[in-house]
C-alpha cells in the first residue's frame, strides 16, 4: 500500500469513529473529506512547490478542525505540534487529548499525520501551581526524573520530540523569581536535549517574546535563548498577545521584527519559528443605556476582551455594518462597531444598552507579512496558534509567498575517467552541479563519499568545492573494488542534492621478474608478486596458443608479502609468449600481468 493509500485510509478511519461515537455533523464529515482530495492533488501542485514553512498547533479540543487544515496544506506544512499534554509533577504528565476525544484513539489522528508526512512534536504545557515548576528545576535529582517522564513518553509514542511551553514561569511566577529560576531552566533544557538527542529526537522550545537586554525593553528574559539555542532544534516565538487588557493589534508587525532580530542575533536562524494569530479580540470601549442582567458583566469596559476566530472575522464586521482598516505599520486588521443589548434586569424590568467595540486580527495580509519575515531573516518559518482558525486566503496567501522563496533544486551527474583502474592507480571523478534551468551552481560544496564492495556504510573522504561551471574534478586513490558518490547538503536557498553511484573496479598490480630463455624439458620458475601485498591470492600462468590464452602448469597462491613462484617446464623449442592471471574476488577483480615472451632452446 502507497503512502496516498495509507493517509486515505487513516481519513476514512477518522471519518468512521467520529461518525459512529460522536455524532459528527455534516460540515464536520465534508471537511474531512476534504482532506482526501487534498491528498490526491494538493494545493499549489501544478505550480513549483513551496517552501514547507508552516507549522502550528493541534489543540485536544478542536483536533479534527486542525487535523483538517494541516493536511489540506500539507505543501506548506512539515511538522505540527499536537497540545496534547500537560506537566502535573516530575513524574506526572497528563494526557489532555483523551479525556478530550474518549471515542477517538490517538492512534487515529497520530496516523493520519504520520502518513501526510509530518514531524510529529506534542506540545506540554505546565500545569502545576505557582512556582512548583521552578521548584522542581531547582533539584538535581528531580530534574532527572522528569527529564526520563519526558523521554519515556516521546520514545513510546513514537513521537519525533517534544515542545515545551512552560508559561508558568512568565506569567504566573513573577519576575522576582527569574533570576533564581533562569539557571535552573538552562540545565534542564540542556539536560533533556542530550537525552532526547541520544533517541534522535528533537527538542522544541515555546516561549514568550525576548529582546535585546541592551535595548532596555520588557522581555523575558528567564528563557535565556543565547544560553539554550546550541542544544535546541526549535525556538517558537508567541508573537500574539500583544494587547489585552486594552484594544490594539495581537501581534504588530514592527514588535514582532524587533524580537526576530534579537533572536537571530543568538539562535541559528534556521532554527527560528514566529508565531501567527488564528484568532482577533474583541474590546469594549464604550456603554450607553443600562445593560440586560445576563450580559451586564460581559458588556463592560472593564471586562476581558471577547475572542474571535478569524475565518469568521469579515462576517461579523459585515453584520454590524463595518469597515475594516488594515494597518501597515502593524500589518493587522481593525474595525469599530455598536451592538445593541436588549433584556431586562435584576428585577425584571426591560432595559437596553449599546456597546462601541473595537475588534483587532490578522487576515490574510497580516499572514503574507509574516511569512515575508522569514525570508528576510532566513528563518524556519511561521507557528499558527491554532490550525483550522484561518480562512482559506490567509494559507494562499502564506503559500504564495513560500513559492517564491522556495529552495532550489540542484541536479548532480558525476562521471568518471575510467570504470576500471589498477591498484596504485587514480581515477578521476567529476561532477556537475546545476539548478533546473541548467545554471551551473559555483561555489558549491561538495562531499565525496565512498562505500567498499562488501561494505554497507558510507565513509566520507573529502570535500570539495565547485568551480564557476559547476564542476569538481577529484583523484581517488582506492584500495578494492569501491562505489562513489557525492553530496551536496540543503541550505536556506537550495535541497540537498545526491548524485548517481558508480562503482569503480580495482584489480590487483602484478608484478613479474620471468627469465628471458629457458631449456627445453627443464623446470623454469616466474616468480613475482601482488600488490596489495596479500596472501593467499591465487594465480596462474597462461600461454597463448593458437590465437588463445590457455592455462598451464598448477596456480599457486602468495606468501604473507603477495609473493609468488610459479613453475613450468616446456617441452618444443621455439618462443613462447605468456601472461600471469591472479584470481578476482569480493574486493578485487581479476586481472593479468603484462604479456612477456620466453625462448625455448
Amino acid at each position: 500500500m502507497n503512502a496516498l493509500a495509507r493517509v486515505q485510509r487513516k481519513v476514512r478511519g477518522y471519518i468512521s469513529l467520529r461518525s459512529r461515537h460522536m455524532a459528527v455533523t455534516a460540515a464536520l464529515a465534508s471537511a474531512l473529506l476534504l482532506v482526501e482530495s487534498a491528498l490526491i492533488l494538493p494545493a499549489g501542485s501544478a505550480l513549483s512547490p513551496p517552501r514547507k514553512i508552516l507549522t502550528g498547533w493541534i489543540p485536544y479540543y478542536s483536533t479534527s478542525t486542525s487535523l483538517t487544515s494541516a493536511v489540506l496544506n500539507g505543501d506548506l506544512v512539515q511538522e505540527v505540534m499536537p497540545f496534547w499534554y500537560t506537566l502535573k509533577s516530575e513524574s506526572k504528565i497528563s494526557d489532555l487529548y483523551t479525556p478530550a476525544n474518549p471515542s477517538i484513539p490517538m492512534s487515529l489522528p497520530m496516523g493520519v499525520m504520520k502518513d501526510s508526512g509530518f514531524k510529529v512534536i506534542p506540545t506540554i504545557t505546565d500545569g502545576t501551581s505557582k512556582a512548583v515548576l521552578a521548584g522542581l528545576l531547582a533539584r538535581s535529582t528531580i530534574r532527572t526524573v522528569m527529564v526520563n517522564s519526558i523521554v519515556n513518553l516521546v520514545v513510546r509514542n513514537n513521537f519525533d520530540g517534544i515542545d515545551l511551553d512552560f508559561e508558568g514561569f512568565a506569567f504566573v511566577d513573577g519576575s522576582a523569581s527569574w533570576n533564581a529560576t533562569q539557571p535552573n531552566w538552562v540545565l534542564f533544557v540542556k539536560e533533556l536535549s542530550a537525552a532526547l538527542h541520544s533517541e534522535n529526537r528533537l527538542l522544541s522550545i515555546t516561549t514568550p517574546v525576548l529582546f535585546d537586554p541592551t535595548a532596555g525593553k520588557k522581555g523575558y528574559y528567564i528563557y535565556d535563548w543565547a544560553s539554550i539555542a546550541p542544544v535546541i532544534d526549535r525556538l517558537r516565538i508567541m508573537t500574539y498577545d500583544y494587547s489585552t487588557a486594552t484594544p490594539g493589534p495581537i501581534g504588530p508587525l514592527n514588535w514582532i521584527e524587533e524580537s526576530l532580530k534579537y533572536a537571530v542575533s543568538v539562535v541559528p536562524a534556521s532554527k527560528i519559528f514566529i508565531g501567527v494569530a488564528g484568532y482577533g479580540r474583541d474590546w469594549v470601549t464604550k456603554v450607553t443605556g443600562s445593560c440586560p442582567s445576563s450580559v451586564a458583566s460581559a458588556v463592560s469596559t472593564k471586562a476581558k476582551a471577547a475572542t474571535f476566530v478569524m475565518r469568521d472575522a469579515a462576517n461579523l464586521a459585515a453584520t454590524y455594518g463595518a469597515k475594516p482598516s488594515y494597518h501597515t505599520t502593524f500589518a493587522e486588521v481593525n474595525f469599530t462597531y455598536q451592538k445593541i443589548y436588549n433584556g431586562t434586569t435584576s428585577s425584571g424590568l426591560a432595559t437596553s444598552c449599546t456597546a462601541t467595540r473595537v475588534a483587532w486580527f490578522q487576515d490574510s495580509r497580516a499572514y503574507a507579512a509574516r511569512a515575508k519575515l522569514v525570508a528576510k531573516y532566513h528563518i524556519g518559518g511561521i507557528t499558527a496558534w491554532t490550525l483550522g482558525m484561518e480562512d482559506t486566503t490567509a494559507t494562499e496567501s502564506v503559500r504564495q509567498v513560500a513559492q517564491s522563496i522556495a529552495p532550489d533544486a540542484i541536479t548532480s551527474e558525476m562521471v568518471v575517467d575510467k570504470a576500471t583502474v589498477a591498484y596504485g592507480d587514480a581515477v578521476f571523478v567529476a561532477g556537475h552541479f546545476q539548478l533546473s534551468d541548467k545554471e551551473p551552481v559555483a561555489g558549491l560544496t561538495v562531499r565525496v563519499q565512498i562505500r567498499r564492495n562488501g561494505e554497507s556504510e558510507w565513509q566520507e573522504i573529502l570535500e570539495a568545492v565547485t568551480d564557476e561551471q559547476g564542476s569538481v574534478i577529484v583523484p581517488l586513490l582506492l584500495s578494492r573494488t569501491t562505489s562513489v558518490r557525492m553530496l551536496s547538503d540543503a541550505t536556506w536557498e537550495r535541497l540537498a542534492s545526491t548524485s548517481q553511484e558508480i562503482m569503480i573496479l580495482v584489480s590487483r598490480s602484478i608484478d613479474i621478474a620471468p627469465p628471458t630463455s629457458a631449456k627445453v624439458g627443464e623446470l623454469f620458475a616466474i616468480a613475482g608478486a601482488v600488490q596489495p601485498q596479500e596472501e593467499g591470492v591465487s594465480l596462474s600462468l597462461e600461454k597463448l596458443v593458437l590465437g588463445s590464452w590457455r592455462q598451464i602448469g598448477t596456480p599457486v597462491v602468495t606468501d604473507a608479502t603477495g609473493a609468488f613462484s610459479l613453475s613450468v617446464t616446456e617441452n618444443a623449442r621455439g618462443v613462447g609468449r605468456y601472461r600471469v592471471k591472479a584470481a578476482g574476488d569480493e574486493r578485487m577483480q581479476g586481472s593479468d600481468s603484462s604479456t612477456f615472451s620466453i625462448v625455448v632452446y
